[in-house]
């Protein structure tokens, strides 16, 4: 005999197979099935595409417009060289500008900002012109009509829908000029931030300075005031006490922001020490004590040296400030100009009508396939009981 003849074969039962071939579903078979709904499955999906194609062009066209604004730079270290041993002060207060990840995100903010949107949806009566109740309304119909980010290349890009071409451009160019109204009334920047302590700390100076060429004038001058020539000791005394003045801020504003090992921190420290030295050695080459007239004169006129020499150092970092601001005033500079769009940007009929299409022809899939399963299970030993006590709960459901 042959092994053949005497190895045992695998039985299968037909229950089995069929089973077997019951659970097998190949794309072939998903194909007969679809072919026999064939008129369904090409005729309706072209007939939504060409009715979705045609009601397309009764929907009103919308324009998009758009710019492009370069992103601000980082604050240049030019300034801080330029700056004196006060103008280290006010850097410190820029620090958390330069430490954001991406400059251009801060503005991105600023343009998308309540102040921006409410100065455009007055601007442009857009209330109104949306149909909204509320103001709100319109601010958030015009965030969802208007497109603010920031490129790969650092660029901001704005772009904004809307049915007039004319007022899509003219928006996109409001968004512009209330950024640059907004800069100018808030301090974005290092030198905006320097300018604003710099202005408050002069206006102080000054109205100590008035104060004490006030006392000056008042107390007139006699023979004995005559005689008294402090003019040297106590304008260098008065120059040192102002320094010394000035240094303590610029202290005082960096032990807000930075450690006491910072190497910057420690600069400033021993420029305050050597100050405090310079002092201590004005105050005992200072002028023998005067009598009368005299006493009050020469303590009238260090006071006045003092502010003025404070005034003076304040106006100079003051200025520099406000030029370096000036310098940084064009930050909205626009890369490529708002231009009022020629065509439409949306309704785009074509792959409208494709998805249409699309989407009906693979609803009209589902349907065929499953209507296609749904008989087969009706035609399995119990499938159609089964179907009718699922409808009947579905019924009882309903009537619940």
């Amino acid at each position: 005999m042959s092994n053949d003849a005497t190895t045992p074969q695998p039985v299968v039962s037909t229950g089995e197979a069929a089973s077997a071939n019951a659970g097998e579903i190949s794309l072939l078979d998903v194909l007969l099935v679809l072919a026999a709904r064939l008129k369904l499955m090409v005729a309706l999906p072209l007939a939504v595409g060409v009715l979705t194609l045609g009601l397309s062009f009764t929907m009103t066209p919308t324009f998009t417009a758009s710019t492009q604004l370069l992103s601000p730079q980082q604050p240049s270290s030019t300034a801080a060289a330029l700056l004196g041993s006060i103008g280290g002060a006010a850097g410190a207060l820029g620090g958390s500008l330069a430490g954001l990840k991406n400059p251009a995100d801060q503005w991105v903010g600023l343009l998308k900002s309540r102040v921006v949107a409410d100065a455009i949806v007055k601007r442009f009566k857009l209330q109104a012109l949306y149909e909204s109740e509320y103001e709100f309304q319109a601010r958030n119909t015009l965030a969802a009509n208007s497109r603010i980010t920031v490129g790969k290349d650092g660029l901001i890009d704005i772009e904004v829908d809307d049915e007039s071409p004319e007022r899509a451009a003219q928006m996109t160019i409001a968004y512009v000029e209330e950024l640059q109204r907004l800069t100018n009334t808030l301090a974005v920047t290092e030198a905006s931030q320097r300018r604003l302590f710099f202005q408050r700390q002069l206006a102080e100076a000054k109205d100590g300075l008035i104060k004490a060429e006030v006392a000056l004038k008042e107390g007139g001058i006699s023979a004995s005031v005559l005689k008294t020539s402090p003019e040297a000791a106590v304008t260098q005394l008065a120059q040192a006490q102002a320094a010394l003045a000035a240094q303590e801020v610029k202290l005082s504003v960096m032990r807000g922001s930075m450690t006491e090992n910072n190497p910057e921190f420690k600069q400033a420290a021993l420029e305050l020490a050597s100050l405090r030295e310079q002092l201590r050695r004005a105050e005992q080459d200072k002028p023998g004590q005067a009598q009368g007239d005299a006493a009050q004169y020469v303590t009238r006129y260090r006071e006045f040296k003092y502010y003025e020499t404070l005034f003076e150092l304040f106006a100079r970092q003051y200025e520099l400030a406000r030029a370096d601001e000036a310098k940084d005033g064009a930050l909205v500079q626009v890369v490529d100009p708002v231009l009022v769009p020629e065509y439409k940007s949306a309704p785009k009929r074509g792959r409208m009508a494709v998805l249409a299409t699309v989407f009906t022809f693979m609803a009209c899939a589902v349907y065929v396939l499953a209507g296609n399963g749904l008989r087969n299970y009706r035609q399995k030993p119990g499938g159609a009981a089964k179907l009718a006590a699922l409808r009947q709960a579905f019924r009882l459901r309903r009537a619940a």
